[in-house]
């Protein structure tokens, strides 16, 4: 519940419920708090009206001040609901728990969700690999290794990988066919509305006029046998003839030919017809395409790597989030059993004791373990949702859980060569390898773009035959109704109003954009690197501080809780000495996280597995 109310209606000795609030006013506060009344007085001289707000420690805030509203000082009296309150240990129980939902949620949300949730994950059976432990819940326990294989089995972004690596193969098979020679064939049937024919005009012929001369000259004649009655001659006789020379004479003439109606196709026609092309020369244009279908297949395949290295990163750190969240929620529930157990021997000391523990002390120590109770049931929800969000980034259903088989974060602090690392990341980091092939599908464009300036030879060819109904006069003669053809073609660009010029300098200038860009991603990688290999080398410190810390933490705990029994600390030294161990242990446990974490991002980043490429140096 929160208090809030007009300051210009507040009267004097008004009572108010304790809520919440934030911040002080300034210096001039004055806080008087009576532990017997459990009263607390706060007054203050307030010159502009606004909403008040009060919060347990007296803490006030002036919100939503309304101008040229004048008050006259004023006082409150206020009635808190804890009597004799221990702030110091609801400070310590506040921190514990922002600090343990800070924690958590760091792991859970860290760099957005988990790319598989934005898939849409069919509903799939609950997943239960060779060797997959189940718990009671049903939950089955997988190690780390049985979640990657998974991941990559069922998760979405793989798929999607792959068909774009398969896209840029078949755009690079599709360069590599302009080396080939084109053929293509056609066929097809025509029906004609009437038969094709060509009209030859009618004209006149004219003949001149002239004079033809027979020469003179002797010649055999033979009269066969009974020419002039039966039995004359009686055989066959030869006979010499002779005749005179003569001259024929003739005059001009005319003579005129009429309109002829020539039929040429018939009104059925059936073709078929293949041609083929064959680029011999073309300065250079093929040569660049197959530079960037190339290129865009080398690109698309640094992609699908990317794309494994980022789903083994997001298995790995919701892997060793769900692990910690299950340290948490553990801790919690301990913390809760160690409280539980104090809360009883408080009850027993206020009831039985001596009188030094005092009624007060045994409500402290109550709202300390309901508090712990509601965190307690956060943190197993907690625990609920990051087993929830493991199962989803492997890619498996919303309802699907999958819960890790580690039972702590491994922990193993070693020093990182930092030049090494750098100079492996060159090699095989993603991002360097798709700039490194975008370079040469640039330069690819280059040669294609300046192909334009050279001529382009090719040998065409044509094989064809074509069927008239039958019919084989006109145009539809045997010659022509089949045949084939034969030729060489040559392209010589002239003029283009600089196309190609301008093609050229683009292209040009997109390269040098990418080498200038190569640079900035070099320095770029290596500050990542160093980022990340400084981070690792604080969360092993962190994790070394917290780990003497935790043991320390536990050690006081124990000492306050035996003395708490003999009744020689107060119940706040031992309640403040349980929350430190909580608050202790779950700094660890998140120091340990955050090693992993940065760990598997640095594997990532360099573009390989950092345990497999390279051996940490002592």
């Amino acid at each position: 519940m929160r208090w809030e109310t007009y300051y210009d209606q507040s009267r004097i000795g008004d009572r108010y419920d304790y809520v919440e609030g934030f911040g002080i006013l300034d210096n001039r506060d004055e806080i008087r708090v009576d532990s017997i009344s459990s009263q607390l007085t706060y007054s203050h001289a307030v010159t502009r009206a606004g909403l008040l707000t009060v919060g347990l420690s007296g803490k006030v805030e002036l919100r939503n001040v309304v101008p040229g509203c004048l008050l006259t000082p004023a006082s409150c009296l206020l009635k808190s609901p804890w009597p004799a309150a221990d702030r110091s240990c609801m400070a310590c129980a506040k921190l514990v728990r922002s600090f343990m939902g800070i924690a958590l949620w760091s792991v859970v949300v860290h760099g957005g969700l988990p790319p598989a949730l934005a898939a849409d994950p069919q509903a799939s059976p609950a997943v239960n690999p060779a060797g997959a432990a189940d718990n009671p819940g049903g939950i089955p326990a997988l190690s780390l290794d049985q979640c990657l294989e998974t991941a990559f089995q069922k998760n979405h972004r793989r798929p999607i990988s792959k068909f774009a690596f398969a896209l840029a193969e078949a755009q690079h098979r599709q360069a590599l066919s302009g080396y080939w020679p084109q053929v293509s064939g056609k066929a097809g049937y025509q029906r004609l509305s009437d038969p094709l024919n060509f009209i030859f005009p009618a004209e006149t012929m004219q003949v001149p006029a002239q004079s033809i001369n027979v020469p003179g000259g002797t010649m055999v004649v033979t009269i066969p046998a009974n020419a002039f009655a039966p039995g004359f001659p009686p055989s066959s006789i030869q006979m010499p003839v002779n005749f005179p020379g003569q001259t024929y004479k003739t005059g001009a003439q005319a003579f005129a030919i009429p309109q002829q109606d020539v039929k040429v196709l018939d009104q059925n026609l059936a073709s078929g017809e293949l041609d083929m092309t064959w680029l011999l020369w073309d300065g250079g244009m093929r040569k660049g395409l197959r530079e960037q279908a190339a290129a865009n297949v080398a690109m698309m395949r640094e992609e699908a790597r990317r794309t494994d290295l980022e789903i083994a990163d997001s298995v790995t750190r919701m892997y060793w989030g769900a692990v910690l969240a299950r340290q948490l929620s553990q801790l919690g529930q301990d913390t809760l059993a160690r409280m539980e157990s104090t809360l009883r021997l408080t009850e027993t000391m206020y009831k039985e004791g001596a009188g030094k523990v005092t009624r007060s002390d045994y409500l402290d120590n109550a709202v300390m373990v309901q508090t712990m109770q509601s965190l307690v049931a956060e943190l197993e929800k907690n625990e609920a949702m990051s087993q929830a969000a493991l199962a989803n980034t492997m890619g498996l259903a919303w309802n699907d859980s999958v819960q890790p088989s580690a039972q702590e974060i491994p922990f193993a602090p070693a020093a990182q060569d930092l030049d090494r690392l750098v100079a492996v990341s060159y090699e095989f980091n993603p991002d360097w390898g798709k700039l490194g092939q975008a370079l040469r599908a640039t330069q690819g464009a280059v040669t294609t773009a300046k192909s334009g300036y050279y001529p382009k030879l090719a040998l065409t060819g044509e094989l064809h035959r074509w069927w008239n109904g039958g019919y084989n006069a006109g145009v539809a003669t045997d010659q022509n109704q089949r045949g084939w053809t034969a030729g060489v073609g040559l392209e010589i660009p002239v003029f283009d109003g600089f196309l190609t010029r301008n093609r050229v300098g683009e292209a040009l200038a997109r390269l040098n954009q990418l080498k200038e860009t190569q640079f900035l991603l070099r320095d770029g990688i290596a500050l990542q690197i160093k980022d990340l290999v400084l981070g690792l080398d604080a969360a092993a410190k962190s994790g070394q501080a917290s780990l003497a810390a935790m043991q320390s933490a536990q050690e006081n705990r124990d000492l306050n809780t035996r003395a708490y029994q003999e009744e020689l600390v107060e119940t706040e030294k031992v309640v403040r000495a349980q929350l430190m161990e909580a608050l202790m242990s779950a700094q660890h446990f998140k120091a340990r996280y955050d090693y992993a974490a940065i760990l598997s991002q640095l594997s990532l980043a360099v573009g390989k597995e950092i345990g497999e490429r390279l051996a940490p140096t002592p």
